[in-house]
């Protein structure tokens, strides 16, 4: 059954990306550090359960995690401001949002 409004959807090689923003995007370093802090946790974790590690003897491994996740945190920030950042309008942001976030 078709609609009126709906249009065929083009083959890949016809369609246009002039719309559509491609590349590298900004890292949300919070996301980044907590999923970094959770894999930590998690690996450390398993050591403990599978007896590789006792957390008595070997304390000092559950603070790894912490210092990985500030590491990558830490580096994100380097690098993201390293790039040049994007205008607004590169951004999609026009009119009084734009004046708001200034």
């Amino acid at each position: 059954m078709s609609y009126p409004d709906e249009t065929p959807e083009l083959p890949r090689e016809e369609r246009s990306t002039a719309g559509r923003r491609t590349g590298w995007h900004r890292v949300n370093t919070g996301h980044l550090v907590m999923g970094v802090a959770f894999t930590g946790l998690l690996i450390v974790w398993a050591l403990v359960v599978s007896d590789t590690v006792q957390v008595e003897e070997d304390g000092w491994i559950m603070g790894l995690p912490w210092l990985a996740a500030g590491a990558a945190g830490l580096i994100a920030s380097v690098l993201r401001g390293r790039r040049p950042d994007e205008t607004w309008e590169q951004a999609g942001w026009e009119g009084q949002q734009a004046r708001d976030w200034q």
